[in-house]
C-alpha cells in the first residue's frame, strides 16, 4: 500500500473554480494530475487469491451488501470480526442519504475503509457526507482509497474537502496492492500502473476481489472493455469469483464475454435504475449472462441484495421475489431507492452452483409495516425473551446480548442443524445433538463461550441483534421457516 497523502489546499483551491459539471452516467475525462504519492515498491502486481489453490476453513460469516441506490451503486461489506469496507457512497443528487440511512438501519458505527472505486459523481455522491458524518456523530472512517485520478465536479471538491477538513488518511491506491481485513483477503487487481487509457476514468477503477474461504467477489467498479482485456491478459483463470458485480450499471461497454467467461461466476448482480435513462442494464449484457446460465439479481426489481458467505456456501437475500433469468430481469416490479425492509433468502450458492430456496422464501417484514409473522410449521418453538440492548457497551458485553427460545410443545425438539438469523442476514447454525425438551429454554448469547445443555454462544465478533429493533427468524434443518419474531 502506497504511503498517505493528505488531500492539498492547492487541489481544493482549483477544484473551488471549475464549473461544476454534472456528469452523464460515468463518462468524462479528468480535470488534471492527482496529488503526488510515493511510488509503489512492488515489482510485480500481486496475483488474486487462486480458486484452484487448497484453502483454510474458513471462521465466520463475510456478509455482501449490495444496497438499492438507483442509478449508481455502494457495496457494503462486513467482515467476520465486524470490520466494515464501503466501496462506493450513490449518487450526488441524493447526498449520500441513502447510504447513510442504510448504515444507520445496520448499527454500522464505522466506517474501517472506504473504497471510491473511481470518481465520478454517480460513485462519491455521499463520500462527503458520509465522512462528515461519521467524523462528527459516529465512530469515524478508518481510511480512504482512491484510484488517484481527478474529476471537475462540485461533488469530488466536497470529498476532498471532507477529507482534509477531519484529517482522514487517503490513500493513493493501485493493482498489487492490499487491503488488510482480517481474515478475508481483498486484492486489488486495478487500476494498473501506468494508468491505460489516457486516465479515464472508469478504465482506470479500482477493481476488488474479496476472498472468504471457497467463496469470492468481483467487483469491477465500472472498468469498460480496456481494462477488462487487461484484467483478463494478467490474471486469467485467477479472475474466478462466485459472484460478479457487472460493471459499469450493466452497460454493454462492460461485462464482455471474455472478462465473464474469466469470472466464471455462479451469479450476478446489477445495480442501475429501473428506469435508467441509460437504458442500463443492456440487453447484450443480460444476453450474456443468459447464455452462461447466469442467474442476475438487479436492485432496481430486487431491493437491496445481500449475500451471506460462511467460506463454503453463499446464502442470497433479497427485499423481493423477482426473476433472476437475466432476460426477465425487467419483468419484476420496480422497487424504489430507500425502500426499508428485511432481506428473505431466496437461493443457496454451493459447490454444485445456485440452489433455489424450496418454497421461494417468505418475507420477514415489508414495506407497508407488517409484522413479519410467518406460520410455525412446528408449532413448538416460541421466542421467551429477547435481550438486545447489553449492559454498557455493548461490543465489549457480547454474552449479555441473547435470546432465550421455549419449547412451548409437548414433544422435545430436535434442534440440530436449525439457524437463527437476524433480518440482515447474520447467521447461526445450531451444532448437532442439541435437543429441547417439553417446557424448557435454551438461550443463544451472541459471544463466545462452552456451549452447555442451556446455553450455546453464537462466537459472533460483534453484536448481532440491533437495539432499535429486529427480527428473530429460525428456520429448521432442511431451510423450512418454522418462527419469526419481531421486536421494536
Amino acid at each position: 500500500m502506497r504511503s498517505p497523502r493528505a488531500a492539498s489546499r492547492p487541489l481544493l483551491l482549483v477544484i473551488a473554480v471549475v464549473v461544476v459539471v454534472a456528469l452523464a452516467g460515468c463518462v468524462g475525462a479528468p480535470l488534471g494530475d492527482p496529488a503526488s504519492a510515493e511510488p509503489s515498491t512492488d515489482e510485480s502486481p500481486a496475483a488474486p487469491s487462486d480458486e484452484g489453490a487448497a484453502v483454510t476453513t474458513a471462521n465466520g460469516t463475510l456478509e455482501v451488501h449490495y444496497i438499492n441506490v438507483g442509478q449508481s451503486v455502494s457495496t457494503l461489506v462486513v467482515g467476520p470480526d465486524g470490520e466494515t469496507l464501503l466501496v462506493d457512497t450513490g449518487h450526488y443528487n441524493d447526498d449520500g442519504e441513502h447510504v447513510i440511512a442504510y448504515l444507520q438501519r445496520h448499527d454500522v458505527e464505522r466506517i474501517d475503509h472506504l473504497v471510491t472505486s473511481h470518481n465520478d459523481a454517480d460513485h462519491i455522491g455521499g463520500n462527503g457526507a458520509i465522512i462528515d458524518y461519521y467524523e462528527t456523530e459516529a465512530d469515524g472512517v478508518g481510511a480512504v482509497y482512491d484510484p488517484g485520478i481527478a474529476a471537475s465536479t462540485r461533488t469530488y471538491g466536497e470529498y476532498l474537502d471532507a477529507v482534509e477538513e477531519h484529517g482522514v488518511t487517503l490513500y493513493e491506491t493501485r493493482e498489487g496492492d492490499a487491503i488488510a481485513f482480517g481474515e478475508v483477503d481483498v486484492d486489488v487487481l486495478g487500476p494498473p500502473e501506468p494508468y491505460i487509457e489516457n486516465e479515464a476514468r472508469n478504465e482506470n477503477s479500482i477493481v476488488l476481489k474479496l476472498t472468504h474461504g471457497e467463496t469470492s467477489f468481483m467487483l469491477s467498479g465500472d472498468a469498460e472493455d480496456d481494462q477488462e482485456a487487461y484484467l483478463v491478459e494478467e490474471y486469467g483463470d485467477q479472475l474466478r469469483s462466485t459472484v460478479l458485480k457487472a460493471g459499469h450499471h450493466g452497460s454493454s461497454s462492460s461485462s464482455s464475454g471474455a472478462f465473464i467467461d474469466a469470472v466464471d461466476p455462479q451469479v450476478a448482480v446489477v445495480s442501475s435504475a429501473y428506469d435508467s435513462q441509460y437504458g442500463h442494464p443492456h440487453e447484450e449484457v443480460l444476453r450474456r449472462f443468459a447464455d452462461r446460465s447466469v442467474p442476475t439479481y438487479w436492485t432496481a426489481t430486487h431491493g437491496d441484495v445481500v449475500f451471506v458467505s460462511d467460506g463454503t456456501n453463499v446464502s442470497v437475500r433479497t427485499q423481493r421475489d423477482a426473476p433472476t433469468a437475466p432476460q426477465s430481469l425487467r419483468d419484476g416490479d420496480p422497487v424504489e431507492p430507500g425502500t426499508t425492509g428485511a432481506v428473505t433468502e431466496r437461493a443457496v450458492i454451493g459447490a454444485t452452483g445456485a440452489v433455489a430456496v424450496p418454497d421461494g422464501g417468505e418475507e420477514t417484514d415489508d414495506a407497508d409495516g407488517g409484522d413479519g409473522q410467518t406460520g410455525d410449521s412446528n408449532g413448538t418453538l416460541a421466542v421467551a425473551a429477547i435481550n438486545a440492548d447489553a449492559a454498557g457497551n455493548d461490543g465489549e458485553n457480547l454474552n449479555d446480548e441473547y435470546v432465550v427460545f421455549e419449547n412451548a410443545g409437548a414433544e422435545p425438539l430436535d434442534l440440530s442443524g436449525w439457524t437463527v438469523e437476524d433480518e440482515v442476514g447474520k447467521r447461526y447454525a445450531v451444532p448437532d445433538g442439541v435437543t429441547l425438551a417439553s417446557g424448557e429454554t435454551l438461550t443463544l448469547r451472541t459471544g463466545s463461550g462452552t456451549d452447555t445443555d442451556g446455553e450455546l454462544y453464537w462466537g459472533a465478533g460483534s453484536p448481532v441483534w440491533n437495539n432499535g429493533g429486529d427480527t428473530v427468524i429460525v428456520a429448521n434443518a432442511t431451510g423450512d421457516r418454522v418462527l419469526t419474531e419481531s421486536y421494536e
